[in-house]
């Protein structure tokens, strides 16, 4: 097995990873924008302090229903998130090789953390006040503040996602300084990817495995721990650590080599990994429908369905991996500029989601309609917001 190159790829960019980034944001986008019409979703709160808390995650909550909406959201939650982390891992190695490990941990401050805090402040109160005023007679900015300052804690929305980021970069910052070749060593571990992706695949599945498994059988799979806007999916947090560090070992090799190899067999049998991504998602399916109605031990069903969720979540990102790395390979303007706004359009659109979702509440239209609708609506008004905020110099140097 040959150990991966000393110098750090010179390739910087790749479309087809660029493009991916920027799809698996819209599908964050979609999976906001149709909560409030999923057939499952909870009815609206008495009031922002009530327990449970499930308008953190349903702001806004409609009578209007679609039952394929339940489908769009449970493929969604399965991977996607995982396959953020995944791509967020492969610029860690080369961009920790060029910059050291102290440069990198003050660039990840810059481009996480303060991203973060600015959407916890302004964002995330935003889009929370569509719920109270969802749910207030009389609503009025005095009566929410009340109630958000009562809640004894800070609810962040999808901000999560960039703090646990942040810690993960942190970490690998950290690892360089201690063992500089680190980073090569992980990366041997995908040196054979680009001729053998299944053995790649199998080793992030085992591994997320070990690590999912028994903490979503002791704990629950939809537990959340934290303090403050300081959040993260119990179950979720290693299994997320291991897709990064996936992403790390990946991205030792380069973004156009390796495993992301256009001409690697992952890319050539794109139709079969999509085959294997569908045969995942309908088994996960089938195990959670009958977990749902069984009896007998939680925490035997937890983890039958913790199998279910590993496997799916690797065959569905392994699938878009391949599809993107085969088929995108051409810059189109369009989407150039939708890569380059995807960060920002994360940071932003919960407020857009929660407020568009509220306007529509008392229109008569189908669930599926106003799905559409508030997905299209916040596709566009969050790209125009974040490319307006970006031509501020101080924010563009962040986002």
């Amino acid at each position: 097995m040959s150990a991966p190159a000393a110098q750090p790829d010179k390739v910087s960019y790749s479309v087809s990873v660029g493009y991916l980034r920027a799809f698996v944001t819209l599908l964050v986008l979609a999976h906001h924008a149709v909560l409030a019409y999923h057939p499952y979703a909870p009815p609206p709160p008495a009031s922002l302090v009530a327990l449970p808390r499930w308008w953190e995650a349903f702001p806004v909550v409609d009578s209007a229903r679609w039952g394929g909406f339940a489908v769009l959201v449970g493929f969604n939650d399965i991977f996607f998130m995982s396959l953020m982390f995944f791509l967020s891992g492969l610029f860690v190695w080369n961009s920790l090789a060029r910059k050291g490990a102290g440069s990198f941990a003050r660039d990840r401050w810059r481009r996480l953390g303060v991203p973060f805090f600015a959407a916890v402040a302004v964002i995330s109160p935003l889009a929370y006040s569509a719920t109270y005023a969802q749910i207030s007679a009389h609503p009025s900015f005095g009566g929410f503040a009340r109630q958000w300052l009562s809640l004894g804690e800070w609810p962040s929305g999808p901000a999560w996602f960039v703090w646990v980021l942040l810690v993960f970069g942190w970490l690998a910052a950290f690892f360089f300084w201690l063992a500089p070749k680190w980073g090569e060593s992980l990366g041997r571990l995908a040196s054979s990817a680009s001729r053998r992706p299944a053995r790649f695949f199998l080793l992030v599945l085992a591994a997320s495995a070990v690590v999912y498994i028994p903490i979503a059988s002791a704990f629950g799979s939809m537990a959340w721990t934290g303090w403050n806007p300081f959040v993260f999916q119990t179950s979720r947090f290693l299994h997320y650590f291991v897709w990064f560090l996936a992403g790390v070992a990946v991205g030792v090799w380069g973004l156009g080599r390796g495993l992301l190899a256009r001409d690697g067999n992952l890319a050539r049998r794109w139709w079969l990994w999509t085959l294997r991504a569908m045969f995942a998602f309908g088994l996960a399916t089938v195990i959670a429908m009958v977990a749902l109605s069984a009896h007998g031990s939680p925490q035997l069903w937890e983890a039958v369905g913790g199998v279910g969720f590993v496997l799916s979540c690797a065959a569905s990102s392994f699938c878009f991996l391949a599809v993107f790395t085969r088929f995108v390979g051409k810059r189109i303007r369009v989407f150039d500029s939708l890569t380059a706004n995807a960060y920002g359009m994360y940071l932003i659109h919960y407020a857009f989601v929660a407020w568009l979702q509220y306007s529509l509440l008392k229109i008569a239209l189908p669930g599926v309609a106003k799905g559409s609708l508030v997905l299209a609506g916040t596709i566009l008004l969050s790209w125009a917001a974040t490319a307006a905020l970006r031509r501020i110099p101080a924010v563009g140097r962040v986002i």
